[in-house]
């Protein structure tokens, strides 16, 4: 993957990260906030359109989308709203796509999620957010690399795509942790397997509630299209979203099978702590009789039987092994059974 990816430090006065401006057959040419505000006012290209990618944490970065852009007040108002569910829906004469995805990290695939909101028109494509995004720096990549780009839509829908290769990315990684815990497990080396297994699962089960996509959403778009989007365009987005719900079965099923393995672990250790309080019960029956006898003869009173005989130690032992045998037995005999 390509560690290039813009720092806050490198945007621009109004938080622009980058832009690029795309033509068909073309490679993309990257641009500054001006000159895309003038292409934009000026462009008689109908095939032309601009890519603007935001840093939210900039202070001047709404101030500036508000004033320069005409943006739905939905999209506006989604950058405030507590719900972030992954969806893409048709608003005015726009496309607003709410999308989520790991955190991008130089040393590590991580787990933290974060949001990326994108508003798509037939000539720009506004994505803006809060933390770097491992989705968006492949897009950003494909993109410096030359390949070329049809729509907006088009530009979209390979989000979509790199959105599910970064998480299934993380799902080999996941599996892979996954197939040594089961190994250990087949060898009987448990040690701190659950607490790594319960770790995973609630990743697993937070990535599927954020990252599936609302499909009432994409159902509406799809039967309702905007009168600007191209039919590939609906392909590509149809296909990019198929990808992804594989990628979230994918998910489901490695969380199945983690909860497998973790009632397995459960399994065995109960079992392993039947088997040692087995043990002890054993062992405390076969204490039981010398116990007794001991008690008995302990006691400091007059009339203690066989105090006078000369084999009266030996009589003792002889039925206390007795009873200690039957009781041995018994016990024993209860261990095959279980």
């Amino acid at each position: 993957m390509n560690h290039t990816i813009a720092r806050p430090q490198d945007s621009d006065m109004f938080g622009l990260l980058y832009g690029f401006r795309f033509r068909p057959d073309e490679a993309a040419r990257e641009i500054d906030a001006a000159t895309a505000l003038e292409s934009l006012r000026n462009s008689t290209d109908e095939n032309e359109f601009i890519w603007l990618h935001l840093n939210l944490a900039h202070a001047s970065c709404e101030r500036w989308l508000k004033t320069n852009l005409e943006l739905p007040d939905e999209f506006l108002e989604a950058l405030h709203e507590g719900s972030r569910s992954t969806r893409i829906e048709h608003v005015d004469s726009a496309l607003l796509a709410v999308v989520n995805d790991v955190v991008f990290d130089f040393n590590r695939v991580s787990t933290d999620i974060a949001t990326l909101w994108v508003c798509v028109r037939s000539n720009l494509m506004i994505s803006a957010r809060h933390q770097p995004l491992r989705s968006v720096d492949q897009l950003r990549s494909s993109v410096k690399r030359g390949e070329t780009f049809r729509s907006p839509l088009e530009l979209l829908a390979h989000l979509l795509r790199d959105q599910s290769d970064v998480l299934a990315q993380f799902m080999r990684k996941t599996s892979i942790s996954v197939d040594k815990i089961e190994d250990q497990l087949l060898s009987q080396r448990l040690s701190n397997n659950r607490t790594e297994l319960g770790a995973m699962r609630r990743v697993l089960v937070r990535l599927q509630r954020l990252l599936a996509l609302e499909p009432g959403s994409l159902m509406r778009l799809l039967h309702r299209p905007p009168h600007w989007l191209l039919e590939e365009d609906l392909q590509e987005l149809r296909q990019s979203t198929e990808e992804s719900a594989l990628v979230i079965s994918d998910l489901t099923a490695l969380g199945e099978r983690i909860k497998l393995l973790q009632e397995e672990i459960a399994a065995n250790l109960n079992e392993q702590s039947s088997r040692t309080l087995f043990t002890l019960t054993v062992v405390t029956v076969l204490a039981l009789p010398i116990n007794i006898v001991a008690g008995f003869f302990g006691m400091n009173v007059g009339g203690i039987p066989l105090a006078t005989d000369p084999h009266g130690f030996w009589i003792l032992v002889l039925l206390v092994a007795t009873f200690t045998f039957v009781a041995g037995r018994w016990a024993f005999r209860k261990s095959r059974d279980y």
